[in-house]
């Protein structure tokens, strides 16, 4: 049976004893914010970009950059496309977010991070090293979060999801009112052709 995205945000569908796992997959440009003893997310990635681009902030962030350690790691260009500048613009511009990171209860994660909190009753913050290389956050060499890169960007390491293997065994489902508890969420993967 098919589950959307807005059926596990909005947790509104009929619960099914059909479902054996439970697998994540998306397109790889969205960033959500989320507050960690809320599990909501506050901000959507499109009206972000184009903010974004228009305050001039990506300029900015190029120049601290002159010799492409970002390109180097990431393979990536600063852009507004990609999460990391987005964290940045949040961090900077919306009260919100600056609260709940004084605050230490901030996390950012692109959609398969938010469906995989969402799915396991925002418990598992994890996502897997296909969608974390677009973030502009992950050194490709590494496969984990570059410090470098985090401090460039203005975002803290605990803020950041655990990144894992592309399968295995990230969390159970729980809480839900479509899905029994303990199904396996067995996979996330980035899909970038979507």
């Amino acid at each position: 049976f098919p589950v959307t995205i807005e059926d596990i945000i909005l947790d509104d569908i009929e619960t099914h004893d059909t479902a054996k796992s439970v697998e994540v997959t998306q397109g790889l440009i969205s960033s959500y914010s989320m507050v960690k003893n809320l599990g909501s997310y506050n901000y959507r990635h499109r009206a972000i970009g184009t903010t974004y681009s228009h305050m001039g902030l990506i300029e900015e962030l190029r120049k601290k950059n002159p010799s492409e350690t970002v390109k180097k790691k990431t393979g990536l260009t600063i852009d507004p496309y990609f999460s990391s500048t987005k964290m940045h613009w949040l961090l900077n511009n919306a009260e919100s977010v600056k609260k709940a990171a004084r605050e230490e209860n901030l996390r950012f994660g692109t959609i398969d991070t938010f469906l995989l909190y969402k799915l396991s009753g925002n418990s598992a913050y994890k996502t897997d090293a296909s969608n974390a290389s677009r973030t502009m956050l992950m050194d490709l060499k590494t496969l984990k979060w570059d410090q470098e890169l985090i401090d460039l960007f203005g975002v803290k390491t605990q803020m950041l999801p655990e990144i894992t293997d592309s399968s295995g065994i990230f969390g159970q489902t729980k809480g839900l009112s479509f899905l029994p508890d303990g199904i396996p969420v067995s996979g996330i993967l980035g899909d970038p052709l979507s």
